[in-house]
């Protein structure tokens, strides 16, 4: 009896996959929450396959997008104004439902990662 419970447990817990339809998000117009020291910041973003274009507070800046996998990519600022901006960065999406995703980012090469929701506003 006990190793049946114990299969069951098995069996039951492994059926558990979370959703990831990366592709769905691949391209389209997005706006996206992050939150630093408990501080909530909203951005807007278009991106295609090869392009990111993201407004954030009064200013707007593009990147060039790579993608690494169905679920990866790498960001690299087509015109960087500082040291900062010359750093590539490295985005994981970690779930998706329907019109949204959640993600984790950082600099590439850095174990510090912030996390944050993207939401569809458009598709294209």
């Amino acid at each position: 009896m006990k190793y049946l419970i114990i299969l069951s447990a098995l069996v039951f817990s492994s059926c558990y996959e979370v959703e990831r339809n990366c592709n769905d998000f691949k391209t389209g117009t997005f706006e996206s929450t992050i939150t630093i020291d408990r501080v909530d910041y909203t951005s807007t973003f278009s991106r295609t396959s090869e392009l990111q274009v993201e407004a954030f507070n009064g200013s707007i800046d593009s990147t060039n997008v790579r993608w690494i996998n169905d679920c990866e990519m790498v960001f690299k600022t087509i015109n960087p104004k500082n040291r900062a901006e010359q750093k590539d960065i490295h985005l994981k999406i970690l779930t998706t439902t329907k019109d949204s995703y959640r993600f984790e980012y950082g600099y590439v090469g850095d174990t510090n990662k912030q996390k944050g929701e993207a939401k569809r506003l458009i598709l294209e």
